[in-house]
């Protein structure tokens, strides 16, 4: 599945000049952060790597695609999710840190495509993985009109209806309730 040319090697693209790499890579979602993907296929990335216009920046600019299950963040359910996208990032060499594990803080909106290396080559898997966390959404949602469960009795509210009683209103907000009857009187005089 993984190509010879995995890895984007800046010191080939130095002697070489720009570099085109693909690879189909197989992930699991314990490989992924975050509980959101229930399952996920076969990922596609096709790469190409050139040198920037800074002293050691390298772009690599590129498409990536997958198919996986992503789990609703209302009815907890699977459903199927598609995605195929373009990306662009450029690689520059880590700056000298005052701490050995420091972050780099970024100042500039433009630098939010910035990664940074120590190590002069790349992992092309790597790069696959990071295009498929930023493409799962930040709340999957089946449907935008999805219900989601019953806080009650845990009830998917899209299949099934529940027969609880609906809470008559959130007590932390009574205090405010003598409020809007004032401002009810107020409207009605």
């Amino acid at each position: 599945m993984q190509q010879p040319n995995a890895i984007i090697d800046f010191d080939v693209i130095d002697k070489d000049g720009p570099q085109t790499y693909r690879g189909t890579f197989a992930f699991t979602t314990n490989d992924l952060e975050g509980d959101d993907l229930d399952s996920v296929g076969p990922v596609e990335i096709e790469a190409r790597a050139d040198k920037g216009d800074l002293p050691g920046e390298y772009i690599v600019e590129g498409s990536s695609q997958f198919n996986g299950d992503l789990k609703c963040s209302r009815c907890v359910e699977p459903y199927p999710f598609a995605n195929s996208s373009t990306f662009h990032v450029r690689f520059r060499p880590r700056p000298q840190a005052s701490e050995e594990n420091a972050e780099v803080e970024i100042t500039d909106e433009g630098e939010l495509d910035v990664e940074y290396y120590s190590e002069r080559a790349v992992p092309l898997k790597d790069l696959a993985l990071e295009q498929v966390q930023l493409s799962i959404p930040m709340k999957p949602l089946c449907d935008e009109k999805c219900l989601g469960l019953c806080p009650n009795c845990g009830a998917n509210r899209n299949g099934e209806s529940c027969h609880c009683e609906a809470p008559a209103g959130d007590e932390r907000w009574g205090a405010l309730q003598g409020i809007r009857e004032e401002l009810a009187k107020k409207k009605e005089s």
